[in-house]
Order: C-alpha cells, then structure tokens, then sequence
C-alpha cells in the first residue's frame, strides 16, 4: 500500500477545501493508495462525519497544533513538532507514506524538506518548480518559482540539473532543453549573475543548454526547462494567475490562459531533498487539492527521486 499524507489544516480553506479535495482524490487514485490526512481531531471529524467516502482509502492521524500561515517558518517548525506540517515531515522521513502534500505555510514547507529530510548529495538550494503552460497543450518547468529569491550561478547551474532530470523522468521528456530566463537572448546579455550563469550552463554536458530564452518566448515551447531566481518565478507565476482570474471574470474561455490557473496543476514539487514534497496555493480549492494530491502520485511512480540521487548522491 502506497500513502500520501496530506496536511488536513494546510491553507485558508482547511480543513474543509483539503478533505473534499481527498476524497475527490481517493476515486481517481489506484486501490493500492491510501491517504493520509494528519490534523486537529475535532476539526477533521467536524468535517469527514456527513462526507461518503471509501473507508478504506483514507486514515487519519490527529496532531495538536498547526503552524499558521502568518509565522515564521524556521521558529514554528522548532517550536512545534507536532504540528500537522512536522507530523507530515517525520512520517516522510521514517518511510511510512511515500510523498507529503500541504497548501499550508510555504516556508515551513521549505524548513522541513531542509532540516528533516535535507538535500541530495552536494545540492546547495532546493528549488519549487513550476509547471508553464505552453500553446501546444504542454508544459514546461520554470525552477526555482519562489524558494530562493537570490541565486549565485552555481545554484542556477545545478536548477537547471534537477529540471533536466525531473523533465525526463517525471514528464518522460527526452533530452529536455534546457533554457536562462533572460532580457535578451545574446550571451552577453543580462545582469551579472545571469552573465556567469550562462557560462556555466554553456559547457555544462550534463544539460541539453540552448541559451537564453525571453519573455516573450515562454509560451512557445523553446525550452522544456526554463532556468531562473525564485524571485523572478515567482513574480512570472502570480502574474499569470492574475491575468487567468482577470480573463475568467470577463468570460474569456482560453485553453492556455486556463492553464494559469493554480487549481490545474494543483501543486508544485520541491526538487532535490529526499523525498516527494508538494506544496499547494494557500487559498486551494478542493479541485486544487486534488490535483497536488494526483501530483504526488505521479511523482512517486516515475521515481525522479531516486532518479536524483544516482546523480547526486
């Protein structure tokens, strides 16, 4: 039996959005699955008593505290070890589920694949990573979409590592082209460490590099793996959840400005720790929730994990 925990009292809506959002999960997941939501008892029993359900197909561990929103990452988690997001990390590292989904505090999300399951080998930074949609009904990979807002260019180096890897055997891209978000698409062009990162990149024989890529390129579909600060993913992501939700009020139907939707892809993975971790938007719907939760499952059977430490490890 393969278990994916999942923070019942992750996100605004919680625990409500994530436990209907399990449940929508359990008829789409094979029978060998089983879901893990870890929580407040009285809050997760307030909302599972009148749901119908596959008993079977979910357990529930009860904790005592949450680690909100509103607090600081490093001195929650410390400060509360049994909190849904530390319970979730511990049972991770011990084995007993194979991946942890939460739409809850981000950065305690990053301290926890930091401290309790620690990074890959000589993996500086880990990276979330985004899936771009394309005009061709595809993705790409944008890494790093938030976790580090400044990057040397060595990290951006090895981000462009992990996304190769993820691409191909998460996404089952072959030889997945790797491209730097840039201003210009000459090799002088940019900031400093944009300048340095490209050098790198360029007689890095690990990676399929094809240079820099711009803005106005993303949607076309250049580059599989698309290389950038968390600073600057993440102001390109926010930008095309506003745009969707500025479309879907004027009653603009279009298959690629859909896609920038959060609730699409669901969640985001973070790369090169030791374990499948998926975070969610902090205002997920059930739809959203499912879809992180059949995000995880995928994660686990292609084994991008293990893919990742025969390289780094």
């Amino acid at each position: 039996m393969k278990k994916i925990a999942v923070d019942a009292m992750g996100g605004d809506f919680a625990p409500k959005a994530v436990i209907e959002g399990a449940i929508l999960a359990t008829s789409e997941l094979p029978e060998d699955y089983q879901i893990v939501l870890i929580g407040k008892q009285d809050a997760m029993l307030e909302v599972i008593h009148d749901l119908e359900f596959r008993k079977d197909a979910i357990e529930m561990i009860f904790t005592n505290d949450v680690i909100e929103m509103h607090e600081h990452p490093t001195r929650a988690f410390s400060q509360k070890p049994n909190s849904s997001i530390g319970v979730g990390f511990k049972l991770l590292k011990e084995g007993q589920v194979s991946a942890f989904c939460s739409a809850g505090n981000t950065g305690a999300m990053m301290v926890g694949s930091l401290f309790t399951l620690r990074t890959i080998g000589n993996l500086q930074r880990p990276p979330i990573a985004g899936y771009f949609p394309l005009k061709n009904g595809q993705y790409s990979l944008m890494l790093d979409i938030g976790a580090n807002a400044d990057c040397k260019p060595e990290v951006l180096m090895q981000f462009a590592e992990l996304g190769s890897l993820y691409a191909k055997f998460a996404l089952n891209i072959e030889n997945p082209k790797v491209g730097l978000l840039n201003i210009g698409s000459e090799e002088e062009k940019g900031n400093t460490v944009a300048q340095a990162a490209y050098q790198l990149l360029k007689n890095n024989k690990k990676v399929n590099f094809i240079g820099n890529i711009e803005g106005r390129d993303l949607f076309d579909g250049h580059a599989d793996v698309i290389v950038t600060d968390g600073f600057t993913g993440n102001v390109m992501f926010k930008m095309g959840e506003s745009l969707y939700e500025y479309c879907a009020t004027q009653g603009i139907n279009d298959q690629l400005i859909n896609r920038m939707n959060y609730e699409v892809a669901g969640g985001s993975p973070i790369i090169g720790v030791n374990g499948n971790v998926i975070v969610g938007h902090g205002i997920s719907t059930p739809l959203a929730i499912k879809n992180m939760i059949l995000l995880a499952q995928k994660q686990i059977e292609s084994k991008v994990v293990d893919k990742i430490k025969e390289v780094f490890l």
